[in-house]
């Protein structure tokens, strides 16, 4: 399944989201901000294992816009307890205010943690995520595990906001770890034979071997901010052969 997700300011207008039974859009309290959703089923025969989170909150007198995209495998267990704690995990950081880099590193560790410790209810599944927290309609902060995407639309020019983390990348710190990387003629390269991405929340039977830390990124929203897309890799490593 692809999940397509953006939000942009309202000074131009909203584009990219695609029509379909499941999407929707909205904008910030302020009406500063337009954000659109869209989830596409691919041809796969397993259920949905996409979620996401688009809307805004007020906190403590801030304004937040909150989007994610969680692209869960081997079930949708995982995704959807991300989708119901990750963000609210990084809010409820005692530091998020004064340091958000780190309270969102502790978020991700702690929220993999607990996830592993509900591995009984949860199964052995796991899930990409990749998170924008808009502070204010002036900050942003993007973090990411996995391969889903974001990018950000500055002056026309893309901007990489995540950091696509994959076993042909990131072979060293997974034989470090004891597992290593291998891939059939004409698939992709995966961790033990199994899993294609180098970090995810849960995966049990393989945690040993990967890692849940995410990579984090931070911008300031302006004039000449056009877009932010995030989405799943059926977007990004799918769509990208329909384009060229």
């Amino acid at each position: 399944m692809d999940l397509f997700c953006c939000f942009k300011a309202s000074y131009s207008q909203l584009v990219g989201v695609h029509s379909s039974s499941n999407s929707g859009k909205g904008r910030s309290h302020e009406r500063l901000v337009k954000y659109g959703f869209s989830l596409l089923k691919g041809k796969a025969n397993h259920p949905m294992e996409d979620y996401h989170v688009a809307k805004f909150v007020k906190i403590e007198g801030h304004e937040l816009g909150l989007f994610a995209i969680y692209d869960g495998h081997l079930g949708d267990s995982v995704p959807a307890y991300l989708q119901k704690h990750l963000l609210h995990n990084i809010l409820k950081e005692e530091e998020f205010w004064v340091d958000p880099n780190r309270s969102i590193s502790k978020a991700y560790e702690k929220t993999d943690q607990a996830i592993l410790s509900h591995s009984s209810d949860l199964g052995l599944g796991g899930s990409t995520a990749v998170t924008a927290i808009l502070i204010n309609g002036q900050r942003l902060w993007v973090a990411n595990v996995g391969d889903s995407r974001a990018v950000l639309s500055r002056g026309g020019q893309a901007v990489q906001m995540s950091t696509d983390h994959e076993p042909s990348t990131e072979r060293g710190s997974i034989e470090n770890r004891g597992g290593f990387v291998s891939n059939m003629p004409g698939d992709v390269p995966r961790v033990n034979g199994q899993l294609a991405v180098s970090r995810a929340f849960g995966d049990k039977s393989l945690k040993t071997h990967l890692r849940s830390d995410p990579d984090i990124q931070d911008a300031t929203v302006d004039v000449n901010t056009d877009i932010l897309i995030i989405a799943s890799d059926g977007l990004w490593k799918v769509k990208q052969f329909a384009w060229n």
